[in-house]
């Protein structure tokens, strides 16, 4: 942390001495100089978004990681660039209900989030997109004890990387990618690789149902030769469980769980988990003494998936 640096007497004693105006700067001393021996010794640096920080090395290839900013930054420098945002490749994040899920770092992030990024960035003329080198996939393994637990964080999501750069951004079809992924998982699995398995959607951080008479509770399967079994006690879903072909009907409060099944080999997902809740009306206030006569409101249109966004 810079804070160190400015309190550290010989990082403030080298700051004078070389005529820096900052921690920044200073930093930017570190890294240039660093690179000039590495490239005396036939070697170039690679260095995250931070190094962007007091101004960049001559020679350094950036790793955009917080965001895309920082890659933008460094191609209009003219600089080298590598994309690997955490919003889209960060494959130590969760791509299922984390209660379902080995522990993992934190965030969220789906098989078809990973597919939709274009490495790209629009905000790039033609000749500063050429320094985009690619993109990377980053799986930070401090929360995985194991080698299968890796490969559950990877796959499938790798294999969206790939296509992510190398397919035309025009040509990609999500939908096309699902079906083909098929082959893939047929692939893994003479490969003994520990993947993870698609469960059904919807699924995001706050996936629950509240009711008054029933509700309808709609799932699908992104993924081709697959079916849903489900359950309304709370109990784990088998392949002996009803077999999801419409909207659910609940009319007491439980949890729903249903799990993607595999039709060619049994095999099923991670199972989807929804408390399901049945509400009242809150009573109607009564004796209410009114400052003034008539009512007043105020009317706002829009379409909200959550309360908190109404705000």
């Amino acid at each position: 942390p810079k804070t160190r640096w400015e309190e550290c007497p010989n990082c403030q004693a080298r700051i004078k001495k070389e005529g820096l105006k900052n921690a920044h700067e200073l930093q930017s001393y570190f890294v240039t100089r660093m690179e000039k021996f590495l490239n005396e010794h036939g070697r170039q640096i690679i260095g995250w978004d931070e190094i962007l920080e007091g101004g960049l090395a001559p020679g350094a290839t950036v790793m955009s990681w917080r965001g895309e900013a920082g890659g933008i930054e460094a191609a209009k420098q003219r600089h080298d660039v590598i994309m690997t945002p955490n919003s889209h490749l960060y494959f130590d994040y969760y791509q299922a209900d984390p209660k379902g899920q080995p522990l993992a770092i934190g965030g969220y992030l789906p098989l078809e989030k990973v597919y939709s990024y274009h490495p790209v960035p629009d905000a790039l003329t033609e000749e500063e997109a050429k320094h985009i080198l690619g993109a990377q996939g980053n799986l930070w393994t401090e929360y995985m004890k194991t080698s299968e637990q890796v490969e559950y964080m990877a796959y499938p999501r790798a294999i969206a990387l790939s296509e992510v750069v190398w397919t035309p951004r025009g040509q990609k079809d999500y939908s096309d990618f699902l079906r083909r992924l098929e082959n893939h998982y047929k692939r893994l699995d003479l490969l003994n690789v520990n993947y993870f398995y698609e469960v059904p959607m919807p699924w995001s951080a706050t996936v629950k149902a509240g009711f008054l008479e029933s509700a309808e509770i709609t799932l699908s399967t992104p993924l081709a030769n697959s079916e849903i079994r489900y359950t309304l006690d709370g109990s784990e879903p088998s392949l002996t469980s009803p077999l999801y072909s419409g909207p659910v009907k609940v009319t007491e409060t439980g949890i729903l769980k249903a799990v993607t099944v595999k039709k060619t080999t049994g095999e099923s997902s991670d199972a989807l988990e929804i408390p399901v809740t049945r509400v009242a009306y809150i009573e109607p206030a009564e004796n209410v003494n009114a400052g003034k006569a008539g009512l007043s409101y105020s009317y706002y249109e829009g379409f909200f998936r959550s309360v908190k966004q109404m705000e």
